[in-house]
């Protein structure tokens, strides 16, 4: 009892000083995004669609977007100094964002878009998957994305909430024993699919339909599909152009290049 009260003393010291190390969030650094430029930062994968919108919205107003994706650690402090808004790729993801960027409000979060889980497979599908349960069969070489407890992903989860869909402890066992990487984010996700010439990759539609000559899209199964959302959170400090920014990323026209990318409203 003596050595796990002193471990457990260690701990609880320790604790906060790891926090502090690994914390993005700098208290120095003032948040002033009023310059006339609209700025939205978050992780890669919406930005293609999120770039169409911006172009067709410069097009109309001549105001300027720009957008800044990829992991978190890329952009942190810049968005921290210029963010007018910030896009979480799922709840999970803005979730943690605000644990960094106290300036945004959880209450004014905004889920905007939805896309399902998919299985991205090689050009030509030479292993012929068409859906789950191929992912089981022996030999098969399986990409899934996962934060691992330090990085901010959509991903994280994912491929357990849809092996375990529907209760069966032996899927999720078959699934993972055929999984050959666990990258921290999609962009990792693809390198990984393509250095280890993986047969599958469990990622959203806009990565096969970004990279038809790389990969091919699967559908999963309707009792296996899981959805996750894209959401916004605008900065009470933002220029008044990101407000009328965000309002257009919700109108048909915006919804209908965003469908081109897999997101549905």
């Amino acid at each position: 009892m003596k050595t796990s009260l002193c471990a457990l003393a260690l701990l609880v010291c320790a604790g906060p000083a790891l926090a502090q190390e690994s914390a993005l969030a700098d208290p120095s650094i003032k948040h002033r995004p009023a310059d006339g430029v609209v700025r939205l930062y978050g992780a890669g994968g919406p930005h293609t669609a999120f770039q169409k919108v911006a172009k067709a919205f410069e097009e109309k107003t001549g105001n300027k977007v720009e957008i800044t994706a990829g992991p978190e650690t890329t952009w942190s402090a810049k968005a921290q100094a210029d963010a007018d808004i910030l896009w979480g790729t799922s709840e999970q993801s803005m979730t943690a964002f605000l644990e960094t960027y106290g300036n945004f409000d959880s209450s004014q979060v905004q889920p905007i878009y939805i896309r399902p889980a998919i299985i991205a497979v090689r050009a030509d599908n030479p292993k012929k998957i068409e859906g789950f349960e191929d992912l089981l069969k022996d030999g098969i070489k399986i990409v899934v994305t996962e934060g691992a407890g330090v990085a901010n992903t959509s991903g994280t989860g994912v491929w357990e909430d849809i092996a375990g869909r529907t209760g069966n402890l032996g899927d999720v066992s078959a699934f993972r024993s055929n999984i050959v990487a666990f990258e921290k984010g999609s962009g990792a996700s693809f390198r990984a699919f393509k250095d280890l010439e993986a047969d599958a990759w469990i990622t959203w539609p806009n990565w096969p339909i970004n990279n038809p000559d790389v990969l091919s899209l699967v559908e999963l199964d309707e009792n296996r599909r899981i959805w996750r959302d894209v959401n916004v959170v605008l900065s009470p400090d933002a220029d008044p152009q990101a407000k009328a920014f965000l309002d257009f990323l919700q109108t048909p026209e915006a919804a209908v290049l965003m469908k081109t990318e897999g997101w549905k409203r």
